[in-house]
Order: C-alpha cells, then structure tokens, then sequence
C-alpha cells in the first residue's frame, strides 16, 4: 500500500449491492449476474490501482449482498493487494459474536487485508427479521460494540448487558490475525451518536457523503473531531475521517451528463425527485469530466479537513457492468494519481496516514500500544 501511505489516503470504491432495471434498456439482471458483476468490479479495482473496495450489507430485495464476509471472502481469493471493507456491517442486528468470528476468519484469508465500517442500516423492518426492536438502536449500537471490542482484545470473556444474553468464559476462534482486531470505522449518514461512539473509541469515523449537504457533514465531521479530542486521544487533526461520494465520469462533461441523466432520472433512492442538477449543486454527488471529479473531492477538505478514506459509489440506479468498468478505469487513471499528488500537498505531519493491518501491527510491535490502550496514536488503535 507504498501508494497511499505516500499521500495518507486510501481511495476506492463501495457498493450497495442493488438490483435494478436498466432505464435505457429495460433489462434486468439476475441475481447472480449482480453477484458476479459486484466480483469483477473488486478486480477490475485492484487492477485500477485502487486501495478499497468496500460492500454494503441489505437483507431485502432489491440488494443482493446479506453476507458481506462471505462475498469478500471470495474476493480475498481473487485479489491480492486491496484492502477488503464493509460499507456497513450492521451493528445493530448482527450478533457481535458472529461479527467478531466472520472478520476474524476473514482478515486469516485476506492476509490482514480487512477492515470493518459499523452502522445501523437505513431499512427499519430489518430489526424484527432478526429478532430486534428498533426502538433500541442506539442502545443496541452501543452494547453490541462494546462487547465486540472485548471479544477481539480479550482471551476470556466474561460478559453481561441489557439487550442481549450473558457470556461466560467465551474464547473468540479463530483469533484476530497477529492478535491485531480489524481497524473500525463507524459509518453513519445522520446520527451524531455514531460519531460520538467513533470518538469514545478513539475510532474512524466515515460520514456517508452522498444525499445530505455538505454543511451537514462537516457539523458530523467537527461534531466527531471535537469529541476525539475531549476523550483524550490527540487533537482534532489526527482523528481517522473518512468520506463517501458519487460520481459519474466521460471524458466530455456534458457527455457524462446526458448518459447518466436517466440513470439518475429513475434511480429508486433519489429518482423523480430533485433534477440532476439541483441534487449535484446542494450534494457531492459529480457527474462530468474527471477533471471536475478531481477539483470536486479536493474541495471536500475544505471542509472537513485532511482526511484518511475517500470511497465512491459507482455502480448503482442500473448502470451496466461495461459502463461502471470504464468508470473505474477512468478512476485509476485520470483521476486517482492527481487525488493522490494533491492530497499530500499541504497535509502535515501530525496527521495519521489511513490504518491498515500493517501500520497497527508496526505500532503494536514498537510498543506504541494497541487500538483499547493508546491515547495519543490513531494508528495504533
């Protein structure tokens, strides 16, 4: 990862994993054909050189992706270099006993290539499919977190909450790889607990970049950074910030414009709402030319600072696979080596690179402390 340790960032991609009806053409794809499609878009983002390909978590149609880890687990076997993430792993309805099992399985395969983006969702009849009331969320966010840290960091768990039964002498198996857990990041779009919990933690925070203005992310952003600060693990600037975005690239601005507009027009998040123009004056969503792509994301730190994680969605409201692999090409080569020379101009040297299971297991073994007991570096939380 020499790439993004130079600039401190980590650029990729995340999906959501939709089925939906191509507007243009009227065609469907199968399940398994997004399953498969969803494949070929992590490889073609490890060939594109970049460092994050990153999956949502839905247990409803139209998404396909209601197991994350066993998707990635594939991948892992298919890719060598790119750092393997959830874009939400819900917190809130999985047993963080079965989180803690499947991500450890999975940094083993990957090689340390995993981390994990805890959220609670944005689809409220999930709670009652797995047996949750969600009326308890943040409760439940809170409580499930905090006894999935101590299964990572703890050889014997002994364990006693409100929502859910006690542990008794419970060993998590496999281990974390290197006794090193998977860094977290907690993703959220609208709720200022997440950050706080981010903060508590010492923690990334990912703000979901994509339908809110940007005023709203950064009171998020500064909301976490501020809180970071007061719970003792540094100043503001060396918190773990990441962003999500959209865009849709052609080399001709208007060309772009008028290729995406129907995907957009009938897209069943934001489709017969706002225009295409009006949602990507008031959200970071970009469509145009990689240059405009470029000047955008730089702006982001404008105002949120220097960050560690940029991640864009690319291949939702139906785009075809063809369509969202020329993206990711135009992505590695016109627009990801200007993102990394310019991000690393100005940023300063107390601002930690991204974490990876490299950085933490250097800090671990230079004695910096692990990610439950360093007050002063990100990296080795």
């Amino acid at each position: 990862m020499g790439s993004s340790e130079a600039s401190g960032m980590q650029l990729g991609i995340f999906t959501v994993g939709d089925v939906t009806t191509d507007p243009t053409t009227g065609s469907t794809p199968t399940e398994a054909e997004r399953i498969q499609a969803t494949v070929a878009i992590a490889r073609k983002a490890e060939e594109a050189g970049l460092d994050v390909f990153a999956t949502g978590e839905h247990h409803n149609p139209p998404f396909v992706p209601s197991s994350p880890t066993t998707l990635l687990g594939y991948i892992a076997g298919q890719t060598e270099r790119i750092i393997l993430s959830t874009s939400t792993t819900l917190i809130t309805t999985n047993d963080p006993v079965k989180i803690a099992e499947d991500f450890s399985v999975l940094q083993h395969l990957s090689g340390g290539r995993t981390d994990v983006m805890l959220g609670r969702g944005n689809t409220g009849p999930v709670y009652p499919w797995f047996g949750q009331d969600i009326r308890n969320a943040v409760p439940l966010t809170v409580e499930h977190y905090g006894l999935l840290r101590r299964l990572w960091r703890e050889e014997v768990v002994d364990w006693e909450g409100k929502l859910r039964t006690s542990l008794q002498g419970f060993t998590l198996a496999p281990r974390p790889l290197d006794n090193v857990p998977p860094f977290v990041w907690h993703a959220s779009i609208r709720t200022p607990e997440v950050a706080e919990l981010a903060a508590y933690f010492g923690d990334g925070f990912f703000a979901n970049h994509i339908f809110w203005p940007t005023s709203h992310t950064q009171a998020m952003v500064e909301l976490y950074r501020r809180r970071f600060e007061h719970y003792g693990h540094g100043s503001p600037e060396r918190a773990i910030v990441g962003l999500g975005g959209q865009v849709f690239m052609r080399p001709n601005s208007q060309d772009a414009v008028n290729e995406f507009r129907p995907y957009f027009d009938n897209a069943p998040v934001y489709g017969h709402g706002p225009s295409l123009e009006d949602f990507t004056a008031l959200t970071p969503l970009t469509v145009g030319s990689p240059a405009q792509v470029v000047e955008r994301t730089l702006g982001f730190r404008d105002y949120v600072g220097d960050y560690q994680r940029q991640l864009f969605l690319m291949d939702h409201a139906g785009l075809p696979l063809k369509t969202v692999l020329e993206q990711l090409d135009l992505l590695g080569e016109e627009v990801v080596p200007v993102l990394r020379k310019e991000f690393a101009v100005g940023r300063p040297a107390d601002v930690p690179a991204a974490p990876t299971h490299e950085s933490l297991l250097r800090a671990r073994t230079a004695g910096e402390g692990t990610q439950s007991d360093s007050a002063d570096n990100p990296e080795a939380r």
